[in-house]
């Protein structure tokens, strides 16, 4: 009981542990601003660490660098991420890639001995080392908070089970699970992947009490008996935290749980969301437009090279056009660089590309690996027909195939398709339907939670996932 109570005054909440761990690399990157000056100013034999050398030496930007180094680890704030210490230093090491990699670019754009190449580097490798450090007592603080989550989940039938196999998938995840409760007399003393079912309305307070329980998670889909909602506000005026299974199995999985949720769930979660308000519309375009203007630039400088290559390799046409959805249903004309033999494979391209497939071409496979067919799309964000960031879009016969065989797919629609998204970052290409619905889930999380620094996020890790060739 006492470790309980003192996990309920030192208890953090998820938006609160991101906070923490955004101030931590905020902090690291400041120190690593310092000791990159201290070693920059070493090595100057006239000015060394001097209030002169900060003046003529360092221009105003490089001050900057710590909020840029936090920008570019925005990808590893989500907290499944940031408990594990493989992909803490995959986030680490992608940042490294981006900084140096936009640095060359700036660095062969200038005058020589324009940028302070020494400074940079000193920096990049004190931020990296000192914010791996930082992350090593993170993750060994959540750990520990994870021992003292202790939850039950209330509820053993589809949700409950869901949210169990959900739990299961996660080497670190945000909590302990104790155990279910169900007040249906045939699945206690069952286990779920592990997990016993304890009991029923009856005695949640002992088990509360017995296994030391911090949270309720509410996971009943049918409706509700009276003992059960009587237990359950008992329990919360004790102190213990409820909590319902979508919230949870959201911030597990970055995805909605579609075959759950209830016939009016769209019409209830998105009406009032970030989607449907205005500002966040006009800000979204605006930073459409922002990245928009200078990726045309270098469509511009790469058109001629890929039009030679396409050419050698299998002839015109160079671009190729499809109609597809864009929000409300509207119909538009998608670009792409071709990257198969002819127009016919294009079009037969549809929901199924496989691994190594055939129609491919040489050029095509470059082109699909770096995602750089995907360039001339540029231009559907400029004319307003599609976003940076935003779901996939399909064609009219595959959003009528898809709408009869998964829920809510339709609800895609709601926003405009764009060039990535949220569901592209984590899941490879779809090839089936049940592929598919898991990357509505993506898609809906992402239409429900939209927001311009998860659209930055979304952004840098494509970035990332360019550079890493991860297309197919």
């Amino acid at each position: 009981m006492q470790a309980k109570q003192a996990y309920k005054k030192w208890r953090l909440e998820d938006s609160e542990r991101r906070i923490l761990l955004i101030l931590g690399d905020f902090g690291c990157a400041v120190v690593a601003l310092f000791l990159a000056l201290y070693l920059w100013a070493s090595g100057d034999a006239w000015l060394n660490f001097s209030v002169e050398f900060f003046k003529s030496r360092a221009p105003a930007w490089f001050y900057l660098m710590p909020v840029i180094w936090v920008v570019l680890l925005i990808d590893s704030y989500d907290q499944q991420k940031s408990a594990n210490t493989k992909t803490t230093l995959k986030a680490i090491g992608l940042a490294i890639l981006i900084a140096t990699a936009i640095y060359l670019v700036i660095y062969f754009a200038s005058p020589i001995n324009s940028l302070p190449r020494l400074g940079v580097a000193y920096f990049i490798i004190c931020a990296a080392v000192l914010t791996f450090l930082w992350r090593l007592v993170y993750i060994r603080l959540f750990r520990a908070s994870m021992r003292q989550k202790r939850v039950l989940i209330v509820g053993a039938g589809n949700a409950g089970t869901a949210l169990v196999e959900e739990i299961a998938r996660h080497d670190s995840p945000p909590l302990t699970l104790v155990g279910l409760i169900d007040d249906d007399p045939a699945k206690l003393g069952n286990t779920i992947h592990g997990y016993p079912i304890l009991g029923n309305h009856t005695n949640i307070a002992q088990v509360v009490q017995d296994q030391d329980i911090t949270d309720l998670i509410l996971a009943i889909s049918r409706e509700m008996n009276h003992g059960m909602f009587q237990a359950l506000l008992t329990a919360q005026e004790k102190g213990l935290t409820l909590s319902t299974m979508v919230e949870n199995y959201e911030n597990l999985s970055g995805r909605v749980p579609i075959n759950l949720l209830e016939s009016d769930w769209v019409i209830r979660s998105f009406l009032d969301r970030a989607p449907s308000s205005g500002f966040y519309r006009l800000f979204k375009r605006l930073l459409d437009l922002i990245i928009a203007i200078p990726v045309l630039l270098i469509l511009g400088i790469l058109y001629p090279i890929f039009t030679l290559l396409i050419m050698i390799d299998t002839g015109k046409p160079i671009i190729y056009q499809q109609e597809r959805l864009g929000r409300g249903g509207k119909p538009y004309q998608i670009l792409k660089f071709r990257t198969m033999r002819n127009n016919e494979d294009m079009v037969r391209e549809a929901l199924v590309t496989a691994h190594n497939d055939p129609r491919i071409t040489k050029t095509g496979k470059l082109l699909r690996k770096s995602h750089l067919d995907e360039l001339p799309q540029i231009i559907n964000v400029l004319r307003g027909e599609m976003t940076l960031v935003g779901p996939r879009s399909e064609r009219s016969e595959l959003v009528t195939l898809f709408q009869s065989r998964v829920p809510f797919y339709r609800a895609r629609l709601l926003v405009k398709p764009g060039i990535t998204g949220w569901a592209q970052i984590h899941q490879n290409y779809a090839e089936t339907v049940e592929e598919t619905a898991v990357k509505l889930e993506y898609d809906l999380y992402y239409i429900e939670h939209a927001s311009l620094a998860m659209d930055v996020t979304i952004l840098l890790r494509t970035f990332g996932s360019v550079l890493g060739f991860k297309g197919r």
